[in-house]
């Protein structure tokens, strides 16, 4: 058995949640698939931390699931197709522990049936059609808050919808309407031939077996043989490309989190919840649109050798959906482990006359060289030895306090989270770790030194998550520093990769893998980190809910609890009166700061259209709201150059940084250094 142990966040949506429509050949299951679903039910049961039994209740669930898997915007089944699946409700648990996987195969080629129906309307009926944009009516983009289609005639308005929005979308780019049926003609003939090429019955195997696998919880999941092989890949950084995790949003291709060290991020050009909507290759390839695809197809046209250029045609979060398109040029690269090394930074701040020297560390993950380690290599690379040094090195600067920056650090090492917290605190307890069998055990420093005990700002967003959740919970539970920006994601569980061939060894075939949620984090305090994540001591103005763009918004994430805590020693270094006063001087820069204002109202705003699902598919009003949008980003990037214009006259530089969470870190370090603690 080879026993991976994962605290990353996030790791496995870059493979899930797509579906695999095909041509009309009727895919049957292998009968090792079977013997596979059996052993994971077995295992499920067994050793998952949430200690449920497969039973009628999940058979339930994952019906429902594995039918929102294929269809998740409700535009290819019918009313009448879910009732003929009721049969199997009660019958999954039962049939999986009979070696039966029956359900997957009858589902899912009625549903690809279902598609080449739609496919054939659209291309038969709605491409040539000529539609009246002087009427006033709305597509609803997220399908999932409208009832299933009743019958084919419903299904018809609603494709009618799809294609009108997208002509009016085309129009108003001023395509005429022989290039417009041209398009749209091209668009689907390619998604036909897209999704008909490469599908097996192990595809339609893995998103079923994921549905059952993610009844128990988001990070539960099963890899067929080729996924496991990405996931591998995944794992080691060895992938080509943009340097971004992508998820399907209804019909868009949204980038769920772009990787600190790849192309993406070093660029500024594209952001987590921007939407792609075409790729094209090098300079002069097709813009090749990609609305409604399943995410492993765009991922295979995003990736590429290293150093190949991959243009992109992105609607920028900031706008929404009803705003301009933009297109970007990003060159392909290896994420290499230099790229997600610690780094330092000093900014320099002007407060009362008195000039400053801020320290900040950007860590983008909780990494070690564990080969470099088990070789003995004294010059191993690890978090804490990088941290280590860079604070030294800021001291030798004469920094007077220090921010650490969490921003989208997705986790990593377990140990180096608690090593890492031993820099700054004495010797304890740092986190508590329960498994299945409520066993508790507890992740200490040992160390009584502490390395660096000046001012600290520990910076977190919303895709901070796992790792960075508990060194974040451990610096705030112990009073050593302040924890500023937005909640973070509320992963507090803990995966190991399990090959499935220790359990089949008589197959011919090649089996898969699971990845088994088996323990929870908590803090020192007993409470989880698990769903509610971390909550910051100053907040931050936040376009993300929870409910989201968190672990929350899984249906199936574990809930939130808390354990005895165990005994440790708080600091003297923060108190609740610091907090306030923390606290107050960020109200009052809200009241004064016309940088921090521009950015709460451009926040608000990308708020606003990230929970915008409704298209008009009226002309006039549609138009109108296009131009507000490229007014509004207008004025936005006039108002940036003025600021930066005016502040570069002055001698600060912490006035000049674009980067306004990074920037309010700064301020509250800053003012936690002047009330004269640490």
């Amino acid at each position: 058995m080879r026993q991976v142990v994962l605290v990353g966040a996030l790791v496995s949506s870059f493979f899930l949640s797509f579906s695999f429509p095909g041509d009309t050949t009727t895919l049957k299951p292998k009968p090792i698939y079977g013997k596979e679903a059996k052993v994971v039910a077995y295992i499920l049961d067994n050793n998952h931390y949430r200690k449920i039994q497969l039973n009628d209740s999940l058979s339930s669930v994952i019906l429902d699931q594995f039918v929102k898997s294929l269809d998740n915007n409700k535009s290819y089944f019918t009313t009448v197709d879910l009732a003929s699946f009721e049969k199997y409700r009660y019958q999954i648990d039962d049939l999986t522990r009979a070696e039966n996987v029956e359900p997957a195969y009858v589902i899912y080629n009625l549903f690809r049936q279902r598609f080449t129906e739609r496919m054939d309307y659209v291309l038969n009926t709605l491409v040539s059609q000529d539609f009246d944009y002087s009427v006033e009516e709305f597509y609803e983009t997220d399908r999932d808050k409208e009832p299933w289609c009743k019958n084919t005639a419903e299904l018809n308005d609603v494709w009618r919808k799809i294609i009108k929005s997208q002509a009016l979308s085309l129009k108003l780019a001023g395509k005429k309407q022989d290039e417009i049926q041209k398009t749209i003609s091209e668009r689907y003939t390619r998604l036909i031939k897209t999704y008909s090429r490469d599908v097996n019955a192990e595809d339609v195997f893995e998103i079923y077996m994921n549905s059952i696998t993610e009844a128990y919880d988001p990070h539960t999941n099963y890899f067929s043989p080729a996924a496991a092989d990405r996931f591998k890949q995944s794992m080691s950084l060895s992938l080509e490309g943009i340097g971004a995790r992508l998820q399907t949003d209804n019909d868009y291709t949204r980038v769920a989190e772009v990787i600190p060290g790849g192309p993406a991020e070093k660029s500024n050009l594209i952001h987590n919840n921007d939407r792609i909507i075409a790729v094209a290759q090098g300079d002069e390839g097709e813009m090749i649109d990609v609305i409604g695809w399943r995410i492993d197809d765009v991922v295979k046209l995003i990736k590429g050798p290293k150093g190949t250029k991959v243009r992109l045609l992105i609607l920028p979060s900031e706008t929404g959906i009803n705003g301009p398109s933009k297109e970007i040029s990003l060159i392909r690269d290896k994420i290499k482990l230099e790229d997600q090394q610690a780094k330092k930074n000093i900014i320099e701040y002007n407060k009362d006359g008195k000039q400053q020297k801020l320290g900040v560390i950007t860590l983008p993950s909780f990494y070690m060289d564990f080969a470099a380690y088990q070789k003995g290599d004294p010059n191993y690379t690890s978090t804490t030895r990088d941290v280590k040094r860079l604070i030294k090195e800021l001291q030798t600067e004469g920094v007077a306090g220090l921010v650490l920056d969490l921003r989208n650090n997705g986790g990593g090492s377990l140990t180096e989270a608690i090593d890492l917290t031993g820099l700054f605190i004495k010797n304890g307890p740092v986190v508590q770790v329960k498994n299945s069998a409520n066993r508790i055990e507890v992740g200490t420093d040992d160390d009584p030194t502490v390395f660096y005990n000046g001012p600290l700002v520990v910076l977190t967003n919303r895709f901070s998550a796992s790792a960075s959740e508990i060194f974040a919970g451990a610096i705030q539970d112990y009073h050593r520093g302040v924890v500023v920006g937005e909640s973070t994601f509320g992963k507090g569980t803990v995966q190991t990769v399990i090959d499935l061939d220790r359990y089949i060894t008589d197959s011919k075939d090649p089996v898969g893998e699971l990845k088994l949620t088996f323990q929870k984090f908590y803090r020192v305090t007993g409470s989880s980190t698990q769903n509610k994540g971390v909550t910051p001591d100053v907040k931050l103005p936040t376009a993300l809910d929870a409910e989201q763009f968190g672990e929350s918004s899984n249906p199936s994430a574990l809930p939130w609890d808390e354990i005895r805590g165990t005994l440790y020693q708080r600091t003297p270094v923060i108190n609740d009166k610091i907090i306030s006063g923390l606290n107050k001087s960020y109200q009052e820069r809200l009241k004064r700061d016309d940088s921090l204002n521009r950015f709460v109202k451009e926040t608000e705003e990308t708020r606003k259209n990230l929970a915008q699902t409704k298209i008009s598919l009226k002309e006039e009003v549609r138009k109108k709201e296009l131009e507000e949008a490229e007014m509004k980003k207008s004025a936005n990037d006039k108002l940036n150059s003025k600021l930066v214009d005016k502040e570069l006259g002055k001698t600060t530089d912490i006035l000049t940084l674009e980067d306004e969470y990074l920037r309010e870190g700064l301020f509250v370090l800053s003012d936690l250094i002047n009330s004269k603690i640490g």
